[in-house]
């Protein structure tokens, strides 16, 4: 008896790309970078090979490169000169995220910028915010620390950054930063809040790019627990309901569940492909272990099949010129 229904005719090469349910486009793609006020020429990034830290005065030029790739938005994470324990240096005039700001516009106007907002890579503790001076555990004062983050938005907006992107898992941190930009006029810039930011361990090749690891304790009082689907759905609801533009589920490849869940909020949504997930595939293509094109090209097809609107990616300029491959 053979089958009534074959499923096998609509995979001939010449109709599979007829019937592809999920495409990955160039539109898809957020491209970080790493600026570093101390250097003077691109230093190599040792656990994530082939990114860089860019010196401020050629991350115009770099952000030339990935337009004419295609890219249409860069996330900016800055190493400054001096840390400190207050992140003075997060929302300084002349701060490395805000000069990088004002030289990619000036030569990419129609660069979509994003900034990270967070205060992890300006404090000499590597904590998220201002630390409480009291208790047995290091952590940020969750108040005191949403007055920091409205100073450094504000300070981004003035840049010129298009959104800016709170990725310290703050109560409150949506409603905070939205009113300290609408009183200070900046209305249409939007914000991208790191809504469901797991405590993973996937994070240590970034913590090494953005010179960001914490010298006392932990996040894990403040990120989330990997194990918390129901508390990873609240928290990204809260945000929306403050007035986020879109949501972000951090790190990606491991939490399509998640993904698939808070698509139900109806918000854009943006997954991060994290530095962890990055370098494994990376450092097993180099050894021959997986054929590095088509495991990334099928990582974004799944995050982007679990639902994202958008995906932040290291990969971000290979994906755009193997698509001009094809």
């Amino acid at each position: 008896m053979f089958p009534e229904r074959r499923m096998r005719r609509i995979r001939r090469r010449a109709i599979q790309p007829l019937v592809r349910e999920t495409r990955i486009t160039k539109e898809d793609l957020i491209a970080p970078l790493f600026i570093d006020e101390n250097a003077r020429e691109p230093i190599p990034i040792a656990s994530m090979p082939g990114q860089f830290r860019y010196p401020i005065q050629s991350v115009g030029t770099i952000a030339q490169r990935l337009r004419d790739v295609g890219i249409r938005a860069v996330i900016l994470f800055g190493i400054p000169e001096i840390k400190d324990a207050e992140a003075s240096g997060a929302y300084a005039e002349e701060g490395v995220i805000q000069q990088a700001v004002r030289a990619i516009r000036a030569v990419v106007p129609d660069m979509v910028i994003i900034t990270d907002l967070c205060a992890c890579e300006y404090t000499d503790h590597g904590h998220c915010g201002i630390i409480l001076k009291e208790g047995s555990e290091t952590e940020p004062d969750n108040d005191a620390s949403l007055e920091l983050m409205q100073k450094i938005a504000i300070s981004q907006a003035m840049s010129g950054a298009d959104i800016v992107a709170p990725s310290c898992m703050l109560d409150g941190m949506v409603t905070s930063i939205r009113d300290a930009l609408d009183r200070a006029g900046f209305y249409e810039v939007s914000i991208m809040s790191y809504s469901t930011k797991f405590a993973s361990a996937l994070y240590g090749p970034f913590r090494d790019a953005a010179d960001s690891g914490s010298f006392s304790g932990d996040r894990t009082t403040y990120q989330m627990d990997v194990a918390n689907k129901k508390e990873a759905f609240l928290e990204s609801e809260l945000d929306a309901t403050e007035g986020a533009d879109f949501l972000m589920v951090k790190p990606g490849g491991w939490f399509l569940d998640i993904v698939r869940d808070i698509t139900e909020l109806g918000l854009p949504l943006v997954v991060y492909q994290v530095s962890g997930e990055y370098a494994m595939i990376r450092a097993a293509a180099q050894n021959g272990w997986l054929d590095e094109k088509k495991t990334v090209i099928e990582s974004l097809i799944c995050i982007k099949r679990a639902g994202a609107s958008l995906i932040i990616t290291y990969f971000a300029e290979d994906v755009c010129r193997w698509l001009d491959e094809v």
